[in-house]
């Protein structure tokens, strides 16, 4: 057992750079391209990946001490540490349920196929880690594999729901014809959607509007994505108590990343496209004129200027939300820079208003922060179980992404009472 677990980690430590691309070639060459043109397919958005995470690295290496200058700044003395998704996801792997989560992921998501109950085919296995992690926890408080691999199922379940459900939005906002999303981190926000419906129905609020193009429209030049990823990011830097190089140095990288990312998304759509066109012709030939969604990471999603925007104006947000939140534990670190996943369905919602966007957000980080206070012990037991190293002088740890994930919460929850 313990080898095979290991072959599944190692398979994983290659990252979605590496599985992605397997899995495109393998989906071209079953819906009857050519191996040279699937391996074309596979090749582009494996380019694609790698820009989108050097990207997003960038984002993350900037953030991450941005955010720590900024909690040092307010003096925050909380007990719970964010110890953020890479942390969250080497405690899921290392449970002993680990091992059956991919086979049964994809066994579930053909059933699903096969029964016409998604029209999304997951091939981001990556992100079955999200899966892994609420396995985890009901085999923490059960002891029961069986009860791991069912709250699994269902949590996997939801995302594929979630997934079919909001792919319209994706098609039509993001530009992704063809793409849907069940990255476990972004559904988790998901109920945002119905919160942006009715804040968009409050008369006086629903007038309350800021898009990139309304922006740009009002600013000129100055309200372009490229200066507002610079006056975000040297905004962050201030309140960071940074000097002016750092300021000017951070404000350069969000600028970098209002720009770049957009152009790495329109590379991926490059490779992404033949695949999607000749998976629906084969479905079409045996199944009629059936739709069929390729589920791929949220990173995609990050290529819409307002996703950023939104994020970076709600990292300081979330900062003084964990100082100001009674009864909140959670030292906000580790996830700050993974807003913008977990936003990206809000914003698609709200059709990429900022304002809105941001009210929302607040909300639901708000909640994020409860959830991941509650489940912090839990949480921290996994970690050492998983000989986890537990950050310098924390009493515990957990995370927003997953510690903080709402529908990972629910789920926890449910098992709970029967524990």
């Amino acid at each position: 057992m313990q080898g095979f677990v290991d072959a599944i980690q190692g398979f994983l430590d290659l990252g979605a750079t590496v599985i992605l691309p397997v899995a495109i070639f393998l989906l071209g060459l079953l819906f009857g391209q050519k191996p040279g043109k699937a391996f074309r397919s596979g090749l582009t958005i494996g380019v694609a990946f790698v820009g989108i995470f050097l990207v997003v690295d960038l984002l993350v290496n900037n953030l991450g001490p941005a955010a720590q200058g900024m909690v040092d700044r307010l003096g925050v003395e909380l007990n719970v540490i964010d110890v953020g998704w890479p942390a969250s996801s080497s405690i899921a792997w290392a449970s002993v349920v680990a091992a059956f989560i991919i086979p049964l992921g994809l066994v579930v998501n053909v059933i699903m196929l096969v029964t016409k109950t998604t029209k999304t085919m997951n091939v981001d296995i990556w992100n079955f880690w999200h899966y892994t992690f609420i396995a985890a926890m009901i085999y923490a408080i059960s002891g029961s594999i069986v009860e791991g691999l069912i709250g699994a199922v269902i949590f996997q379940i939801i995302c594929l729901k979630v997934a079919d459900w909001t792919a319209p939005m994706v098609s039509e906002f993001y530009e992704l014809p063809g793409v849907s999303i069940a990255t476990g981190s972004t559904i988790s926000y998901a109920p945002g959607i119905f919160l942006v419906r009715w804040l968009q129905k409050i008369p006086g609020v629903k007038n309350w509007h800021a898009d990139p193009d309304a922006i740009q429209r009002r600013f000129g030049v100055f309200g372009e994505s490229i200066f507002i990823g610079l006056f975000l990011g040297a905004a962050i830097g201030i309140l960071a108590g940074y000097g002016v190089g750092d300021v000017i140095d951070i404000g350069m990288s969000m600028a970098a990343v209002m720009v770049l990312m957009p152009r790495m998304v329109k590379i991926l759509m490059e490779g992404l496209m033949p695949v999607s066109e000749s998976a629906r012709e084969w479905l079409s030939k045996r199944f009629g004129d059936r739709e069929i969604h390729i589920g791929l990471d949220a990173a995609v999603l990050l290529g819409h200027p307002s996703v950023i925007s939104t994020a970076l104006i709600l990292v300081p947000i979330t900062v003084v939300l964990a100082v100001i939140l009674p009864g909140n534990s959670l030292l906000p670190f580790g996830d700050l820079a993974t807003i913008p996943f977990v936003v990206a369905f809000i914003v698609g919602a709200a059709r990429g208003n900022i304002v809105h966007s941001v009210i929302v957000g607040t909300i639901m980080i708000a909640i994020s922060l409860y959830a991941a206070t509650d489940v912090a012990p839990i949480f921290t037991d996994m970690a050492k179980n998983a000989a986890f190293d537990m950050p310098e002088g924390s009493a515990q740890i957990s995370s927003i992404d997953q510690g903080g994930n709402i529908i990972n919460w629910i789920i926890y929850r449910v098992f709970s009472l029967f524990n």
